[in-house]
């Protein structure tokens, strides 16, 4: 029997996952993990607040999620000085940028990143027969300058650039982002990804009004928040381009216990200080670990840290399959030079005090 056909740009596509969830691992391994750092997971929590609020969500799971979002959105508006209209709500970061691609990307189209970024935006672009031009990381950071040449040069429909960074942690200085704005191609759009926002220093968030038409940006509740499981994010745009999310998306995608939890999660700024000074504690945790055991932590302002393994990217993948095999889940970039790297999210004492015990003894073993 002839199997049903696809459409000629996923018929073209391999089957690609951009990670490989912990959870696949685990069943490969036949026993579940006993640390979990390599998601960049918030393994502090979401706020008790937002816990209680989604416990009492559960009991109205037979209604479908408001499609609109009201709620959410207004006290998103009033959080973040933003109109209610320049702000969508969507399914994560990941979810967005789907339909921002969607939206703007047609089959052809020039689309800049940097080689080793998320590569879930790659995959969606893909998907949209875009076509990726990639520019190389300079310093273990994003290059703005060389993205805005080559989106010069290709004339780009969308420039993707993370800050702070995944997966090395580093992060610009927010004037940086305002220049590359000012040297934009004409009909290029910066989709500015600011899922680690809340853990950066003040001065890398951009100042940028939210109607500039230049830029959109894309925060998430996955992060500082701790709510990855609940599928939860924003953008801020100009309202217009906000509005052309409406042609397009899932309007009952975000199901109406995760807008309980991300309303009452926005609210309680005491847990979000506290998950702040639990993730700066555990980065210097977590450098201090890569110090003792020969190797160097790199400037993070995320929850996580990309450690210099002083080797190449064969050893970094041999260290990150043998601290597998002995139950503790990282990952790591997949590009070279920084695939020379591990990346170790933030985590609570248990599960650093356990990479501690076992990171000297996989070195010894490899």
């Amino acid at each position: 029997m002839t199997p049903p056909r696809f459409a000629p740009i996923p018929a073209g596509l391999p089957a690609t996952v951009p990670f490989i969830g912990p959870e696949t691992l685990q069943r490969r391994r036949g026993r579940p993990f006993a640390a979990r750092l390599g998601a960049n997971e918030n393994g502090f929590g979401p706020s008790p607040r937002a816990v209680a609020a989604m416990r009492a969500a559960i009991a109205g799971i037979w209604q479908y999620g408001d499609s609109t979002s009201f709620d959410l959105l207004q006290a998103l508006s009033a959080h973040l000085s933003v109109p209610a209209g320049a702000l969508v709500v969507g399914e994560g970061i990941d979810g967005l940028l789907g339909l921002l691609v969607r939206l703007m990307v047609a089959p052809g189209d020039a689309v800049v990143t940097s080689e080793g970024a998320y590569p879930t935006f790659n995959y969606h672009v893909a998907g949209f027969g875009g076509v990726l031009h990639k520019v190389p990381y300079r310093d273990d950071a994003e290059d703005p300058a060389a993205l805005i040449a080559r989106a010069h040069e290709v004339g780009a429909r969308l420039l993707y650039l993370a800050n702070p960074d995944n997966p090395m942690g580093s992060w610009h200085e927010g004037r940086v982002i305002e220049a590359m704005l000012a040297d934009l191609p004409p009909g290029c759009l910066l989709v500015l990804d600011e899922a680690y926002a809340e853990f950066a220093p003040a001065g890398a968030v951009p100042r940028i009004a939210a109607d500039d038409s230049r830029v959109i940006r894309m925060r998430t509740f996955s992060k500082a928040y701790g709510m990855a499981g609940a599928r939860i994010g924003y953008a801020i745009g100009h309202p217009e381009l906000i509005a052309g999310f409406e042609r397009i998306r899932n309007h009952f995608g975000v199901n109406r216990v995760a807008q309980a939890g991300a309303l009452a999660a926005l609210a309680d700024g005491d847990w979000l200080a506290q998950v702040q000074g639990h993730v700066a504690a555990a980065r210097n945790r977590i450098a201090g670990i890569a110090t003792g055991n020969g190797m160097a932590a790199l400037p993070s302002a995320t929850n996580f840290v990309a450690v210099d393994t002083g080797r190449d990217g064969g050893f970094a993948r041999r260290l990150v399959a043998a601290l597998e095999e002995d139950g503790i889940f990282i990952r790591m970039p997949g590009v070279a030079p920084l695939d020379r790297c591990i990346r170790i999210s933030c985590g609570p004492e248990p599960e650093l005090d356990l990479l501690a015990r076992t990171l000297p003894q996989v070195l010894r073993r490899l």
